[in-house]
């Protein structure tokens, strides 16, 4: 049976919507949020899913940053079993969603070879990966020299994409041409992967992945515009000519100075605020951001809705698990730090609204 088909989606269609079910609900959000401290914040996930990966940890070694390892892990897991039930024709795209974490891994490692900094600090702030990745993050971090750890990479999918933007690394001294190769690189294999896949799936998988591209897509390019000043040739060349709803000649318009909110306002009309997010662009583009992944969320939950048997469910559910995450982290960072979470409530993607 092709795939998209309800046999070929059976068991991972069962395996999701049991997962769905425990992702963390308003009432537990409530709680969390309300938690006075991070030890009753932990004490509070315990009783969660991500409770078995805290427990691995003794209290006296569970910092904050160790918690969110151990709630990182989960993650790991959860794309273990997507793989092991998904139809063979969406493993490259399920393993490529994977890799992105091991792009972010080798951002890091990068970052911490210029700071100079020991592989104990640079293992620390990792995504815990498995046997799914062969980077060689210590050996790298421990040759001090971005040009020297590159050359580690030789036979990997990044070789290639980094030892093309040495030449601008070396003559600027910035990782900034790095890791907007690596950036641009891992979106033209998703891409690519996307549409190789038989049409419902390509459909469904347009509306979660591509809603994604579309915002990095236009993150970037107000960001390469409003931070950093680029000229419109080189911001048309740091961004991506494709996207969902998002199309190269928005990203051009916007690289020839047109208008950023009226650009951006007929894929997202619901935005009202761009131009309040835009008066004062170093706080407002970070609220932006959180309001375009937010509007992909919404996009993940009309994707359980209706006919259940194509790849819009897992990658619906992934991407609402990554968001849940991202939140967590944001709570262990505030709860440890004792600041006021009406000072970052605002920052929540998923728990924002709770109570």
């Amino acid at each position: 049976m092709a795939s998209g088909g309800v046999f070929s989606y059976a068991g991972i269609n069962a395996r999701v919507r049991g997962m769905v079910s425990a992702l963390l609900g308003s009432q537990e959000w409530s709680e969390l949020i309300k938690a006075s401290d991070f030890n009753s914040l932990i004490g509070l996930l315990r009783r969660t899913r991500y409770g078995p990966y805290l427990l691995r940890v003794e209290d006296k070694d569970l910092t904050p940053r160790r918690a969110v390892y151990q709630i990182k892990s989960h993650m790991t897991d959860v794309f273990l079993i997507l793989l092991r039930t998904a139809p063979k024709v969406t493993h490259p795209l399920l393993t490529l969603l994977y890799r992105n974490y091991e792009v972010e891994n080798l951002k890091a490692v990068l970052r911490g070879i210029v700071s100079r900094s020991p592989w104990e600090r640079v293992r620390d702030v990792l995504f815990p990966l498995n046997s799914l990745s062969n980077l060689p993050a210590q050996a790298m971090v421990e040759t001090g020299n971005v040009e020297e750890a590159v050359e580690l990479l030789r036979g990997s999918p990044y070789y290639t994409t980094l030892s093309h933007a040495l030449t601008r690394f070396t003559s600027e001294q910035s990782l900034f041409p790095l890791e907007v190769a690596l950036d641009l690189s891992y979106w033209r294999e998703v891409w690519a992967s996307i549409n190789q896949l038989p049409k419902l799936d390509r459909e469904h998988a347009l509306t979660i992945v591509g809603s994604l591209l579309d915002m990095n897509n236009l993150m970037w390019a107000i960001r390469y515009r409003v931070y950093y000043n680029l000229s419109e040739e080189e911001l048309i060349n740091y961004t991506l000519p494709f996207g969902y709803q998002l199309q190269d000649a928005d990203v051009r318009a916007i690289a020839a100075g047109a208008d950023i909110p009226q650009v951006a306002l007929h894929v997202y009309p619901r935005l009202v605020e761009l131009d309040e997010y835009l008066r004062v662009p170093r706080e407002g583009l970070p609220l932006l951001e959180i309001q375009l992944q937010r509007a992909v969320a919404e996009q993940c939950r009309k994707a359980f809705i209706g006919y259940p048997f194509h790849i819009g469910v897992p990658l619906a559910f992934l991407t609402l698990k990554r968001m849940e995450i991202q939140d967590l982290t944001v709570l262990i960072e505030v709860k440890s730090s004792h600041t006021p979470i009406d000072d970052y409530r605002r920052f929540l993607l998923l728990g924002y609204a709770a109570k």
